[in-house]
């Protein structure tokens, strides 16, 4: 079983940063290709970000691509997501999620076999 634990919302300026970081604990996060996915509310939880198990391969939403980037430590169990120039519609819940395997499986939520609690992330304009 792998533990996931957000960290690094909060309320940060239309065109600001922020960087979320999600700790694992438990046995066999190396084997885990690693999601960050996002949910507004009355909205359902949408892919953002993901990055194999090596860290050698990402895949990010259309919406993020050029302002995001998904990063991983193996050595410390973390996975991060650097967030720049962020706008009001990148408001929600983030969450990160382990998945196994790779692929376009990676973005659909049902495919995910762990989550964290979510990290609150809020853009104001």
């Amino acid at each position: 079983q792998v533990q996931l634990v957000e960290s690094g919302g909060g309320l940060v300026q239309d065109g600001g940063s922020l960087r979320l970081s999600c700790a694992a604990s438990g046995r066999g996060f190396i084997t885990y290709a690693m999601g960050w996915f996002r949910q507004a509310p009355g909205q359902e939880r949408e892919f953002v970000a993901a990055i194999s198990w090596s860290g050698s391969t990402t895949q990010y939403t259309e919406s993020v691509e050029g302002r995001f980037t998904v990063s991983r430590d193996n050595a410390k169990n973390t996975v991060a997501l650097q967030m720049n120039s962020l706008k009001p519609e990148d408001s929600a819940v983030y969450y990160c999620g382990a998945i196994t395997g790779w692929g376009s499986k990676v973005t659909f939520v049902d495919e995910y076999e762990y989550w964290g609690q979510g990290t609150q992330v809020t853009v104001s304009s």
